[in-house]
């Protein structure tokens, strides 16, 4: 199987979640970062993974565009979805649900929220000063959760046999 991973990241963790999910399936894994202008052909693939991060509760314009662009072609397809977001729970899931259209949602084989993290050292200085005033840090931190990617992973593995249902 030829899967895409398509993702916009801004300070890494998306990149890093990204390559990632691609260690963990099989087949032939291709990676686009939105930030590029010119994108692999999509419909080329079996199988495709869309994932950003969210900022200041919205993910990365690129990304939903990405989706509005081939929104019937995802549809068409084997379809991951995923974001990183530092909330957990019912904050990250209507982040995931804002994140990317109800349709594309309810047609994807598996979706995560794969927790996030703040690397100041990569921030600009308005970015900081943001992030310390908002959220209260002062350092860096890490709250990816590797379980849920794996989880993630796993399930978009996992291959459909119809004759299984006879067994």
């Amino acid at each position: 199987m030829k899967t895409l991973i398509v993702y916009r990241t801004t300070h890494g963790c998306t990149e890093r979640i990204a390559r990632e999910i691609g260690t963990r399936i099989g087949g032939k894994v291709d990676y686009a970062d939105l930030k590029q202008k010119k994108l692999p052909a999509v419909k080329e693939y079996d199988r495709i993974i869309v994932g950003g991060s969210i900022h200041a509760g919205q993910i990365q314009h690129k990304v939903k565009e990405f989706c509005a662009e081939n929104r019937e072609l995802l549809l068409g397809k084997e379809l991951g979805l995923f974001i990183c977001c530092m909330y957990e729970g019912d904050v990250a899931r209507k982040q995931l649900q804002d994140a990317f259209p109800a349709d594309l949602l309810a047609h994807a084989k598996s979706i995560l929220t794969a927790g996030g993290s703040v690397n100041l050292e990569k921030m600009n200085f308005l970015e900081r000063f943001a992030v310390k005033k908002m959220a209260h840090l002062d350092q860096s931190m890490d709250h990816t959760d590797m379980v849920a990617v794996e989880r993630f992973a796993r399930k978009m593995d996992r291959a459909f046999i119809p004759m299984m249902l006879f067994v």
